[in-house]
């Protein structure tokens, strides 16, 4: 038997002894709707099923009642969520202690159709929903799931019309995180109150810049940093005024393959996604030469050369660099063989990064 099947094994029963344990406490099944996306034909909606003390559930800062839910209004109901999570934060190592609830009845509606399914062993809900009827924008979905409270959650429908679209990264690009190195990650991620993460300055601006002439231009955040965060996430696009777009991320723990999944091959199988989802769109790919960022670009850009339209790189500073990776500079090296048409920009920051667009445009 594998080391991984072994440690999936551990993890099942580990979960099935929590929530064994947190229901004999009182707890009850809690959704969180995530941030989805599709076409006027298809929705992807996604969210999880975790336990809940009853009691702190009611106090979560985070926690906003579905009875405050409006179609029109869920922007401002973000920035309420934000300002409360930022008047009481809670120490961001709480987001790992989970106890997911898998194979949970859960019924989804979106639009005109209702999906019944289940959570799956990890307590994700992740299903298409077809022929809808909804119209580009954001539109709200309704979640109920057996002995939870119902809860709304959101869709992107991306226009038919649009043409441009832009995937950023989040650690060291939009937010300053210093991953991958391990202590750094836990310390930012685990310890440090979630409100304290500092945006990378002039970011969002740089991305208000880009996209000023594609209005319904869409914007995914795309990831290796696990579900646990979303919340804390979403807070921080908010609060820090950066364009609002599904978050596309993973789960940590053991694979069938592997005791960890793969960051790399998750960003790369979510680009192809994109691609494949928006036949009509041609993408602007941000990330940073902290991590991988400008090798699955390149490769994405060679495999794909009609499809992207640039790659913008955030450099790290010299102390990011030591803190990432233990080097003062980059670990990666320029592709040779990412085609030469496709534009590349790199700058500190986003306002250095908007100056090279502008000698340099790519829509």
């Amino acid at each position: 038997m594998a080391v991984s099947d072994v440690a999936r094994r551990i993890e099942s029963a580990i979960n099935a002894f929590g929530n064994a344990r947190t229901r004999k406490a009182g707890w009850v099944p809690s959704i969180t709707g995530f941030s989805g996306y599709g076409s006027v034909d298809k929705a992807h909606v996604l969210g999880r099923v975790l336990m809940v003390d009853p009691d702190e559930d009611d106090d979560d800062p985070t926690f906003i009642p579905p009875s405050t839910h409006t179609p029109l209004g869920f922007i401002e109901e973000m920035e309420h969520r934000a300002r409360r999570a930022s008047a009481e934060a809670k120490r961001g190592f709480r987001q790992f202690f989970t106890v997911q609830v898998g194979d949970l009845p859960v019924r989804v509606t979106c639009g005109k159709q209702t999906v019944e399914t289940f959570t799956n062993p990890n307590g994700y809900i992740d299903i298409r929903v077809f022929n809808h009827g909804l119209e580009p924008g954001w539109h709200e979905v309704t979640i109920e799931a057996e002995g939870a409270k119902t809860v709304t959650g959101r869709v992107l429908i991306v226009s038919p019309e649009a043409r441009v679209g832009l995937v950023s990264d989040i650690d060291d690009t939009i937010m300053v995180t210093k991953l991958p190195r391990a202590l750094q990650a836990a310390w930012i991620s685990w310890v440090r109150h979630t409100n304290t993460r500092k945006p990378v300055p002039g970011m969002g601006a740089f991305y208000e810049h880009v996209l000023a002439g594609h209005p319904g231009a869409p914007v995914f955040y795309l990831s290796t940093g696990a579900w646990n965060t979303y919340e804390m996430l979403e807070n921080f696009l908010t609060l820090h005024k950066l364009p609002v777009g599904p978050m596309l991320l993973t789960d940590w723990g053991p694979t069938p393959t592997g005791l960890f999944r793969s960051g790399q091959e998750h960003k790369k199988v979510q680009l192809r996604n994109l691609f494949l989802e928006f036949p009509e769109i041609d993408w602007v790919l941000v990330g940073d030469d902290g991590q991988h960022d400008p090798l699955i670009y390149g490769e994405a850009s060679s495999d794909h050369p009609d499809r992207i339209a640039g790659v913008a790189i955030r450099e790290l500073t010299p102390g990011e660099h030591l803190a990432s990776h233990g080097s003062l500079t980059t670990m990666m090296q320029p592709d040779p063989s990412r085609p030469k048409s496709i534009p590349v920009i790199s700058g500190g920051d986003g306002y250095a990064l908007m100056r090279e667009y502008d000698r340099k445009p790519f829509v």
